[in-house]
């Protein structure tokens, strides 16, 4: 038997492993359930929420580029009331903790998904920051240390879950962002989101994608995500969740040494339907194999050259 604990609990939130799937990638799980056993993993993060229905955007939404993927799906969702009415006693089958996914266009937007998830049976809510607000400029809420204190202290008054705060990458200093989350009542943070990026038809003349620009995930973001990992540990207190190409147990320890409590598994998702429950083999074969008993062994332990 292995006397190795990989449970965690962030802010609140039990989970019998570090490994979450992240939003967008997984669906609402059903999509995956039919290949591996979700009660292997940790948390489900589900696709993005908006308030009503959204179609998402024109195609092509999706683009192949060197080492990850750019999308620009545009919250394709069935909304948040069919999610509760429909896919939460799905999820509640199994397991794995429920993490709400929600994004708005106006603060009165999240805030009224924030009331609703609050009777809702789920674990806790994830606000996603990088969408456009319409009332000022169409600038993204989680752009400025202002923009983001102001969405975090307003959903926190509507949401009596544990929030999460998605971080976007699109930032000058995601430190400066990332305490004031937490100043503003994050319970947790969850970074990065993608990052913006486009790619061009040569032969056309015309961006690939329907959208023009898109959100740049996988591999080819990790070294960015593990800095920026790193730099958010080292100023707040709160939990702090990792993600940005990871495909392996090794990339997910790279997270967890620069001080993340737990990793999300995004875009490898999409490649190997089981990458989740993969990363989570290989986080407990490395701890095994340095004689790590629990994931708070290898949390912040980086040791910086000198």
């Amino acid at each position: 038997m292995s006397n190795i604990d990989l449970s965690v609990d962030i802010c609140g939130i039990k989970m019998k492993n570090p490994v979450i799937a992240a939003s967008g990638t997984f669906g609402f799980g059903r999509e995956h359930a039919g290949y591996v056993d979700l009660n292997r993993i940790g948390g489900i993060s589900v696709k993005g929420l908006t308030l009503e229905p959204r179609a998402g955007n024109k195609p092509p939404r999706v683009a192949e580029t060197p080492a990850g993927m750019l999308n620009s799906v545009g919250l394709q969702n069935p909304g948040v009331r069919s999610f509760i009415r429909e896919e939460i006693p799905f999820l509640r089958q199994y397991s794995t903790a429920i993490i709400a996914n929600i994004a708005g266009n106006t603060t009165e937007e999240y805030c009224e998904m924030a009331e609703i998830l609050s009777d809702a049976d789920i674990d806790a809510v994830e606000l996603n920051v990088s969408c456009p607000n319409v009332k000022a400029g169409c600038v993204a809420f989680g752009n400025t240390p202002q923009g983001i204190a102001e969405i975090t202290s307003l959903v926190r008054k509507y949401c009596n879950k544990p929030l999460i705060v998605k971080l976007t990458p699109n930032v000058t200093s995601i430190a400066d962002i990332a305490k004031a989350a937490e100043d503003a009542g994050a319970d947790a943070l969850s970074l990065i989101n993608t990052l913006l990026g486009m790619a061009i038809d040569i032969e056309t003349r015309r961006p690939i994608l329907a959208n023009n620009t898109g959100g740049l995930s996988g591999p080819a973001v990790k070294p960015v995500a593990v800095r920026m990992v790193y730099e958010v540990c080292q100023t707040v207190k709160i939990p702090v969740i990792g993600m940005g190409g990871i495909f392996s147990g090794k990339d997910a320890v790279e997270f967890m040494l620069a001080g993340a409590s737990a990793v999300m598994v995004g875009t490898a998702c999409l490649v190997y339907p089981d990458a989740c429950i993969k990363v989570c083999e290989g986080i407990e074969e490395y701890m095994r194999r340095h004689g790590f008993e629990r994931t708070a062994d290898i949390t912040g332990k980086l040791v910086l050259n000198t």
